[in-house]
């Protein structure tokens, strides 16, 4: 009897070994498949880059039409990673402080939609009751990385413009139109070059853009870290003057530089201020700066 039971355990363990190991083959078969079908992906992406990944409106929009007078938020999200970069991304996070800010319209930088994942930026816009159009400019080996803009309201159009004018750097905008009571209304959302002859060359092709004429404004990253042609242009041409306080913004925790900029061309800059609250201090190594726009009659 002893020997009969000390055989039934022995089978048992082993059928339980054997099992333990078609479930690990089988969850490495899983991860092998879903790593094919990301590499896959990633250069299918990598060959259509920059293109326009996402346009969405929310399930239940907020009522309203754009006026004369709106507020704007531009805010580098860090891809979701916090203050320093190395956490897990958590949208959560930044999305509480753009609901914060609670801006008509906001451009994001840095935003990251993760492979073979819910998109958490379909998300929070459908959550903030936001219209969404998204512009993927790079592949980081956590998804794609790109510029957003969410909107009150209804985007009435939208476009890509690809800024790659250096082979170290991918940039792009995403640029979107909207049309009100207050007239018609073009915003470029983007992230500028490290390099001050790439950062010339990007906001002169934005400028002279075929479709961003009349009431435009340029929200993003700029990368502004010291006075350089490019921010000398986008003050002469859209400002009026060369030498502008700007809000500082970097490093959040004790911000010393103003990399984050909104400028206005047929529109009246109201005030423009960094947000600054904890929350925002630990969402990302940027503050939000958001204006208050007026649109020209």
């Amino acid at each position: 009897m002893a020997a009969r039971r000390i055989r039934t355990n022995l089978a048992d363990l082993a059928r339980a070994r054997l099992a333990r190991r078609d479930e690990r083959r089988a969850a490495r078969g899983v991860l092998r498949a879903r790593r094919e079908q990301h590499a896959a992906y990633r250069e299918a992406v990598e060959g259509a880059l920059p293109y326009l990944a996402s346009v969405r409106a929310p399930s239940l929009p907020i009522p309203g039409a754009l006026g004369r007078e709106l507020s704007v938020a531009t805010y580098n999200v860090h891809r979701w990673q916090g203050l320093n970069g190395v956490r897990a991304p958590d949208p959560a996070r930044a999305g509480f402080v753009i609901s914060e800010v609670g801006a008509d319209i906001t451009a994001l930088q840095e935003v990251l939609r993760p492979f073979g994942e819910p998109d958490p930026l379909e998300r929070l816009a459908d959550s903030l009751r936001l219209h969404l159009a998204f512009v993927a400019t790079r592949v980081h080996r956590l998804g794609e990385v790109g510029n957003a803009i969410l909107s009150r309201w209804p985007i009435t159009s939208v476009f890509a413009l690809d800024l790659s004018f250096s082979r170290v750097e991918r940039r792009a905008a995403v640029a979107v139109q909207f049309s009100g009571v207050g007239g018609t209304l073009a915003v470029v959302a983007t992230h500028l070059a490290l390099v001050d002859r790439t950062r010339r060359q990007q906001v002169a092709s934005i400028l002279s853009h075929p479709q961003l004429q009349g009431a435009v404004l340029l929200a993003g990253d700029l990368n502004a870290w010291r006075r350089c042609e490019a921010t000398r242009t986008l003050e002469r041409e859209l400002v009026g003057q060369e030498s502008v306080a700007w809000p500082r913004s970097f490093p959040s925790a004790r911000p010393v530089l103003a990399l984050d900029r909104i400028y206005a061309r047929g529109a009246e800059m109201l005030e423009v201020a960094a947000h600054d609250t904890a929350a925002a201090r630990r969402a990302s190594d940027h503050l939000p700066i958001v204006a208050r726009v007026r649109l020209s009659a």
